[in-house]
């Protein structure tokens, strides 16, 4: 099955799309006094959409966006699941860059049909 560059489902659009909130978000904690450390990181097949972070704060944000309502808030597909690749990131993360001494939390941003809400220490971090 192909998709034309119309169609908002195809996984082009989507990946363009995403991005695009994730440069909203970026710019949300830039605004709010936060440098951002990393976009996209990436450690095998997780990632981290946003790594930020304010004096001792480390933050790693995770972006999620919908048009509607239809199948739930944005904030409720950081599933159980998705909250265990991203610690397990933020743990690679953390130790990639020998950041210590330092606190972090997980936060989430959703877009929901365009408004950003900011979800802050979201999830704490699996074991």
């Amino acid at each position: 099955m192909s998709f034309s560059k119309k169609d908002k489902s195809s996984p082009e659009n989507k990946v363009r799309r995403g991005r695009e909130f994730e440069k909203l978000a970026a710019k949300y904690f830039t605004d709010h006094q936060f440098t951002i450390l990393d976009r996209n990181w990436q450690a095998g097949h997780k990632e981290l959409d946003l790594v930020v972070r304010k004096d001792d704060l480390v933050v790693f944000v995770e972006v999620k966006s919908a048009g509607g309502r239809k199948f739930g808030h944005p904030v409720e597909r950081v599933d159980e699941r998705k909250v265990k690749r991203l610690t397990s990131a933020a743990r690679e993360y953390l130790q990639t860059h020998e950041l210590s001494n330092c606190d972090f939390r997980f936060d989430v941003v959703t877009f929901l049909e365009g408004i950003i809400e900011h979800f802050p220490g979201a999830f704490q971090a699996e074991e």
